[in-house]
């Protein structure tokens, strides 16, 4: 179905993808996105770029691209699910779970389970490499996730993530403690110019910003830091604390280097997507989503909290009195 958009009057000049947003707030923008990306917004019989700019009295005319058939196998993977109905699920991601399929991946990644738990009532509005996802963690990241079941879900909450309404949660544990008690980064994060899998703080990035508490420090060692991001740019935590002279443990790609005091080093990256408060995309209640800490996290905070822990030097007994009257009428003799 193609809809249509006349810019209203007073309007000398704005982008055309936020006089759709504006005119249509029942579309998410990652729906109009995936509009102008196939081509199907167009101004005076043309497609456009979602960045050109419009003015009043110019028609905009768009469609949504119909959703490919997806051509993926359904996987009988357990999920830890948080919280499920008929509009939406969470769950608990395990560390090594690959969210979306892609030419590297075998048929166990999230998608894959996803299909496997809900059978055909996922959303379709992410298209056929994305059915129901909504956000993403990395492979090593474990923690709350959300999945949208219907397509009005979907929309409403992708909406949340774009317009940071909802409040993201992580703890990590970092190499080293800081100084400080608390902090706040607000850094630009972009990709790396020469190591394209990386991703850096410079000039020209997209706007990051990470507030963080330092929870407990284990000696000299490490800590565990507790974060609120108010973006979700990749990677951004991990290059965020790097910044601050402390890499997440596990993480060599951001600086972090085993430890010879470390009996066991950390297998994956210690970060955990511990809390998630959103809205929920139909009935509009708070939902409060949690996820604990899981067994390899908890293992690692215990070995860490083993090595700092003081060493306790023997007791000496004290002499009695009488013992000391003893040793001195020896000495008289």
């Amino acid at each position: 179905m193609t809809e249509t958009h006349t810019v209203p009057e007073g309007i000398r000049s704005l982008r055309a993808d936020k006089a759709l947003a504006l005119a249509f707030p029942e579309h998410s923008r990652t729906a109009l996105q995936r509009a102008f990306d196939a081509g199907h917004v167009t101004l005076r019989g043309a497609a456009i770029r979602r960045d050109v700019s419009v003015k009043a009295g110019d028609t905009l005319e768009f469609s949504f691209p119909d959703v490919v058939p997806m051509d993926i196998k359904a996987a009988d993977i357990a999920l830890d699910v948080i919280f499920e109905d008929k509009h939406m699920l969470a769950l608990n991601k395990a560390s090594g779970m690959v969210v979306h399929p892609g030419a590297a991946t075998g048929e166990d990644t999230l998608v894959h389970a996803l299909l496997g738990h809900c059978a055909d009532s996922l959303s379709g509005i992410g298209g056929v490499e994305r059915p129901g996802i909504v956000h993403r963690l990395d492979k090593e990241t474990t923690g709350v996730m959300v999945v949208a079941k219907t397509d009005a879900a979907h929309r409403a909450l992708a909406d949340q993530f774009a317009t940071r309404s909802l409040k993201k949660f992580y703890v990590a544990l970092v190499a080293g403690v800081p100084s400080l008690l608390s902090g706040s980064i607000d850094s630009a994060i972009s990709r790396h110019p020469t190591h394209r899998h990386r991703m850096t703080i410079g000039e020209g990035g997209k706007p990051a910003r990470t507030d963080w508490e330092r929870s407990e420090a284990y000696g000299d060692l490490a800590a565990l830091v507790r974060c609120q991001i108010f973006t979700g740019r990749t990677h951004q935590i991990r290059v965020h604390l790097k910044s601050l002279g402390h890499p997440i443990l596990g993480d060599p790609l951001y600086g972090w280097k085993p430890d010879a005091r470390l009996a066991t080093q950390p297998a994956r990256v210690m970060l955990h997507a511990e809390h998630l408060v959103l809205t929920h995309p139909i009935s509009g209640k708070e939902l409060d989503l949690r996820a604990p800490l899981p067994a390899d996290f908890q293992a690692m905070i215990k070995q860490l909290k083993k090595l700092a822990k003081p060493a306790v030097k023997a007791a000496v007994k004290p002499k009695r009195r009488d013992d000391d009257a003893v040793a001195n009428r020896g000495l008289r003799m």
